[in-house]
């Protein structure tokens, strides 16, 4: 947890992060989090091996659900946003989407990855690069150098990443004291608790220091 904020910094940041853009919707109201380390015991790790996140946004509540043992419920999502509607339930992965309409088991609408290896055949052997994800790499480039000419914000604007590299820290914290916390986005703490808003920061090893908003 000192180094990755385990499973929730690593991967229920991207899903949550995904989830946000698609439905438009900035900081939760509230995070409440449960987990622990319940099968893994041996493990020399400190992070959850079982872990649910809930990130309410008033009317509406995103969930985050992870273990790192037995079957996923979905074998072809495993790791995803799920959305749930009215009209029927959209599946997403990096690997493919899905929709199915109410009541149906079959879905309507299906796509996978765009892949442009003729065009750039050295997706296959640039190092630490997914070729599924390439050509999102290259959009964001092309976007992060418009949004520069134009002095407009990108598509994934740095307080994006924050909002949602921050509420998944809320969740760790809730998880470790053991009750929900209620945000509040624009002083930037969490209401009614100073021990809560206490662990939102921590002294950095000398000779690094924790940067002040008036001095950055």
């Amino acid at each position: 947890m000192e180094y990755g904020n385990g499973i929730v910094g690593d991967m229920c940041i991207h899903m949550y992060d995904a989830a946000r853009w698609l439905l438009d919707v900035g900081w939760p109201k509230s995070v409440s989090s449960a987990g622990g380390i319940y099968v893994d015991k041996a493990s020399r790790a400190n992070i959850t091996d079982t872990q649910t996140v809930t990130f309410d946004h008033g009317d509406m509540q995103m969930v985050w659900t992870h273990r790192s043992w037995g079957d996923a419920p979905d074998p072809r999502y495993q790791w995803a946003s799920i959305l749930y509607g009215d009209k029927g339930t959209l599946k997403i992965s990096y690997e493919h989407y899905e929709f199915f309409p109410a009541g149906k088991s079959e879905p309507t609408l299906h796509g996978q990855p765009v892949y442009e290896l003729k065009k750039y055949p050295e997706d296959k052997t640039e190092p630490d690069l997914a070729p599924d994800a390439a050509v999102a790499v290259r959009d964001h480039m092309r976007d992060f150098v418009r949004a520069i000419q134009n002095r407009t914000k990108p598509i994934a604007d740095i307080e994006e990443g924050y909002i949602s590299t921050a509420s998944a820290i809320l969740g760790n914290t809730s998880m470790k004291l053991g009750r929900t916390l209620h945000w509040d986005s624009e002083k930037q703490n969490v209401i009614g608790d100073p021990e809560a808003s206490q662990m939102l920061r921590r002294p950095y090893r000398a000779p690094w220091v924790h940067p002040e908003p008036q001095s950055v």
